[in-house]
């Protein structure tokens, strides 16, 4: 009897390590909350008038992912980054173990194939955790996650961006179902924001071609 208690118990340690805890990826969700990913603009965060619950960020000039004309519901990635806690230090936030996934069309443009997404950072159950939404454009083939994404971006060559921070609670395991990452409380949860090439990139270009010119005309 001695040796089945202990061997559960074994069992039970050695699942507690692999415990990953789970987030429902999914920014439209009926009767609860909708958010959407803009594109063809500079940075901006914030639900419009088309959200639910609706804010009042204007994305005039905007084009929804997924929307013919705009970025290709199929090649923009999208995938959520995470740590344990609530109000984590960005820097602390890694993407999910789950693959990224990448937009719809038509009506729902603007809203990622839903998926669940797992963390090997956030405990099963977990009181509370902190997320952050990275979206980039993969139609070159060359960036298939955020860690090659990311680096793109901030040398200017993709266009990309990441959410603001959003904390959820009771995050899924072995008790919680997996919460969803939208909430009808305005304010709370994920909120819609635009993607863009990052602003330093242009001003570190710029600075660059400054410098160079000055060398130039020195030598002269």
């Amino acid at each position: 009897m001695k040796k089945l208690i202990l061997a559960a118990i074994t069992l039970t340690s050695a699942a507690s390590v692999f415990a990953q805890g789970t987030v429902l990826f999914n920014n439209r969700v009926a009767n609860l909350a909708t958010t959407h990913v803009y594109a063809g603009g500079g940075v901006r965060i914030g639900n419009g008038p088309g959200d639910l619950p609706a804010g009042a960020t204007d994305y005039a000039g905007y084009t929804l992912i997924g929307t013919v004309g705009g970025m290709s519901a199929s090649s923009t990635f999208a995938q959520l980054l995470g740590a344990n806690g609530a109000g984590a230090p960005e820097s602390s936030l890694v993407p999910s173990t789950s693959p990224a996934t990448t937009f719809r069309t038509g009506a729902a443009a603007g809203n990622v194939v839903g998926t669940t997404s797992t963390f090997n950072n956030i405990p099963l159950d977990s009181v509370a955790a902190s997320f952050e939404l990275a979206v980039w454009d993969n139609s070159s083939g060359l960036y298939p996650t955020w860690t090659q994404a990311s680096a793109a971006w901030s040398a200017g060559l993709i266009v990309a961006g990441r959410s603001a921070e959003f904390t959820i609670q009771n995050i899924g395991g072995l008790v919680n179902t997996p919460p969803n990452i939208v909430s009808s409380v305005a304010g709370q949860g994920l909120l819609s924001f635009g993607i863009a090439v990052p602003e330093p990139a242009s001003f570190a270009l710029a600075g660059l071609g400054a410098a160079a010119l000055l060398i130039f005309r020195r030598r002269k």
